[in-house]
C-alpha cells in the first residue's frame, strides 16, 4: 500500500503495481517520478498529486481530464497518456516517459538558440497542436516549461491540464478568471480562460519562440495588467529589435501571431508555420520543379490604368518587385504557381503573404542581384479567375475592458 506522506517526504519503492525509480520534477501541485511499468518493463512517468491538491475538487477533476485528454491524441509531438487510477486515495496519472528536457532548461543551459533550430522545434511542436486542435482541444498554456526535447532533437508537448474541449464546452475554469501564464497568454485569456480558441495556443507558441531567440521571455518584469496593456496595444519589441541578427520571415511572424487581436493572427497552426517557413506545407500547391529550375509564379493584377495584367518571374524577383512597388498594392495581387491557376490573393500564398498582412512590410535587405531577382514580365493571356480582394482588419476594442481586466488581475 502506498503511504500519502511517503510520496511528499521520500522516494516509495512502489505506487500500486508500478516501481518507483526516481523523482524527476515537482511543483506546487504535484510530483513526477520515473517508474517502471508492469509486465512490458518500460519506463513511465507517474505524477501524483500533493495533499493539499488532492483536497481541492477542482484541482483533482482537472489532474482526470488532463488524462482524458491526453489519451485522445496520438501524435509525437504530444506526450501520450497511458493510464489513470487511485491509490489509496492517491490520484495519480501515468505519461510515456520521455528522455531530454524542458525547451526552458534548455534555454538556461545554453543561451538563446539559434534560429533554424528554434523555428525546428517550434514547428514541431505546432504540429502536435494542429492535431490538437482538430479534435476540438486547446492547450491554453504553451510555454517552454510544457515542452521537452529529447536528445535526437524532438519536441513534445506536455501537460495538457489547462485544456479546453470545444466539443463537450468542458473547461474547470471559473467565469472571469484566466489561467495559465503570464509572459505567454494571449490577452483574451486574461479577462476569461473560457472563451479561447486555436489562436490563444498560437500566441503562446509564437511568445515561446520569441522567449528562445531572446533568452528571456517576452512582458518580463511586467505585472500583469501593465503585460496585459502592451499586449492588447502591440507594445512590445519586435525580435529583430532585440537581436538584428534574426530574419525578417521569423521576426514578422511572430509579430503577426503575437497581435492582441486574435482576428489578425494566423487561424492556424499550419498557417503560422508557414509564416515562418515562408511556403507551403502542402504539397499539393508545390509543383515539381527540376533540380536547379527557379521557382516561376505567375501574378494576375490591375495596372493604373485599370488594365488587367498576367505576369510571370522567380519568386525573388516577384518578392522584389512588390517590395518596391512594382505591381501595385500587394494585397490587389493574385498568384499561382501555374498560368492556368488557380490564383489566390497574395494574403492566402505563404510565401507573399508577409508583404500584405497587418501593414508591416519588413525592410528589403541589400543583396545582390542576380538573375533570379529580375521582375516579372508580362505573359499574353487573360484569365478568369477574379482577384479577391483583402478585407481591412478590424479594430480592437479595448476602452470597455480596460475597467474589468484591472478589476479582475488586481483581486
Amino acid at each position: 500500500m502506498a503511504n500519502p506522506n511517503s510520496l511528499e517526504d521520500e522516494l516509495p519503492r512502489r505506487l500500486g503495481a508500478y516501481e518507483l525509480l526516481a523523482k524527476v520534477a515537482e511543483g506546487g501541485m504535484g510530483i513526477v517520478y520515473r517508474a517502471r511499468s508492469p509486465g512490458s518493463q518500460q519506463d513511465v512517468a507517474i505524477k501524483v498529486l500533493r495533499e493539499k491538491s488532492r483536497m481541492n475538487p477542482v484541482l483533482l477533476k482537472r489532474f482526470e481530464q488532463e488524462f482524458r485528454t491526453a489519451s485522445m491524441v496520438d501524435h509525437p509531438n504530444l506526450v501520450r497518456a497511458v493510464d489513470f487510477g487511485a491509490i489509496d486515495g492517491i490520484p495519480y496519472l501515468v505519461m510515456e516517459f520521455v528522455e531530454g528536457m524542458t525547451l526552458s532548461r534548455l534555454v538556461d543551459t545554453r543561451g538563446p538558440l539559434p534560429e533554424s533550430e528554434a523555428v525546428r522545434i517550434v514547428s514541431q511542436v505546432a504540429q502536435g497542436l494542429h492535431r490538437a486542435h482538430k479534435n476540438g482541444i486547446v492547450h491554453r498554456d504553451v510555454k517552454p516549461d510544457n515542452i521537452i526535447v529529447t536528445p535526437d532533437g524532438t519536441a513534445k508537448l506536455t501537460d495538457m491540464g489547462l485544456v479546453k474541449d470545444l466539443a463537450t464546452d468542458l473547461n474547470l475554469t471559473r467565469t472571469g478568471r484566466g489561467l495559465g501564464t503570464m509572459q505567454y497568454m494571449a490577452p483574451e485569456q486574461f479577462r476569461n480562460a473560457r472563451f479561447v480558441d486555436a489562436r490563444t495556443d498560437i500566441y503562446g507558441l509564437a511568445a515561446t519562440l520569441y522567449a528562445i531567440l531572446l533568452g528571456e521571455a517576452p512582458f518580463h518584469g511586467l505585472c500583469p495588467l501593465d503585460a496585459w496593456m502592451k499586449k492588447v496595444h502591440d507594445d512590445f519589441p519586435s525580435p529583430r529589435e532585440r537581436d538584428p541578427g534574426i530574419g525578417e520571415r521569423v521576426d514578422w511572424a511572430v509579430r503577426r501571431a503575437m497581435r492582441g487581436d486574435p482576428a489578425l493572427r494566423p487561424s492556424t497552426c499550419r498557417e503560422f508555420v508557414e509564416d515562418l517557413l515562408g511556403r507551403s506545407t502542402r504539397s499539393s500547391e508545390r509543383p515539381v520543379v527540376a533540380s536547379g529550375e527557379p521557382e516561376i509564379w505567375y501574378l494576375r493584377y490591375t495596372d493604373d490604368a485599370g488594365k488587367e495584367r498576367l505576369v510571370k518571374g522567380t519568386r525573388r524577383g516577384v518578392r522584389r518587385s512588390l517590395k518596391e512597388g512594382l505591381l501595385g498594392d500587394a494585397a490587389n495581387v493574385a498568384g499561382s504557381r501555374l498560368k492556368s491557376g488557380p490564383f489566390k490573393a497574395l494574403s492566402h500564398v505563404p510565401e507573399f503573404r508577409d508583404l500584405c498582412l497587418d501593414g508591416s512590410r519588413p525592410q528589403p535587405r541589400s543583396e545582390p542581384e542576380d538573375a533570379d531577382d529580375k521582375p516579372p514580365v508580362e505573359t499574353p493571356g487573360r484569365l478568369p479567375v477574379p482577384v479577391a480582394t483583402l478585407a481591412a482588419g478590424a479594430a480592437l476594442v479595448i476602452a470597455v475592458l480596460l475597467a474589468a481586466a484591472a478589476i479582475l488581475l488586481i483581486r
